[in-house]
């Protein structure tokens, strides 16, 4: 399998720091750089037996690698760019982490799209300008770009869960909608707390260089 490129981020509002390892195309232990809410650089990982493989140390035994397993997350066939939410297991599990894989290619997560990610057992749901769209437990939801905006682009955005028959709204905001943006919505409860709420990773699309502005 060919190296992929990916880019990562750790949502854990408990242990929000992580020292968490990866090899690079070159078959090198490199320490993964998390960033606050955000999304890493772009890096190359060469896929094990078909997996995006993490581990949780730099010195990884060569003879028993597993031993040193922080998360793995099977591949899609031709899979050559994603998204990683790297969430923490279940407490006493092993692996300690797992992911969830988003297809980062610019025809599966168009420009201006988002993405709703649920880690709650409940059903809700995302009112992005003119979309009303479920959001079922353990589905990715693709929101299409927001095309009811005002003269700054910005539209409402509520997010809502289901409490036996009636709809109960858990954050409401305004976003901005740009074409230039895309978002991931993490819809999570975080300790102690009485109703979910929503963590937004927001992916700024690389400027257009002079050459490809011409042939547009």
């Amino acid at each position: 399998m060919p190296p992929l490129q990916f880019r990562a981020v750790l949502h854990d509002p408990v242990h929000p720091a992580a020292e968490l390892f990866y090899t690079d195309r070159k078959g090198v232990v490199v320490k993964l750089d998390f960033r606050p809410q955000d999304l890493t650089r772009p890096l190359f990982t060469l896929p094990v037996n078909g997996s995006l493989v993490l581990y949780d140390k730099a010195d990884i035994d060569p003879k028993n690698p597993e031993a040193s397993l922080a998360a793995s997350c099977k591949l899609p066939p031709d899979i050559k760019r994603a998204i990683v939410v790297v969430l923490p297991a279940p407490a006493g599990a092993k692996p300690a982490y797992r992911m969830v894989l988003i297809d980062d290619s610019a025809k599966a997560f168009p420009k201006g799209e988002s993405r709703a990610l649920p880690l709650v057992g409940v059903e809700t749901a995302i009112q992005a300008g003119e979309h009303k769209l479920p959001i079922h437990p353990g589905k990715i939801t693709n929101v299409p770009p927001v095309r009811k905006v005002n003269e700054f682009n910005m539209a409402q955005t509520n997010f809502y869960y289901k409490q036996g028959a009636t709809w109960v709204p858990f954050t409401e905001r305004q976003l901005q909608y740009l074409d230039a943006l895309r978002r991931v919505f993490i819809i999570h409860v975080t300790p102690g707390a009485l109703q979910p709420t929503v963590t937004t990773i927001v992916d700024t699309m690389p400027a257009l260089s002079p050459k490809q502005v011409s042939a547009r």
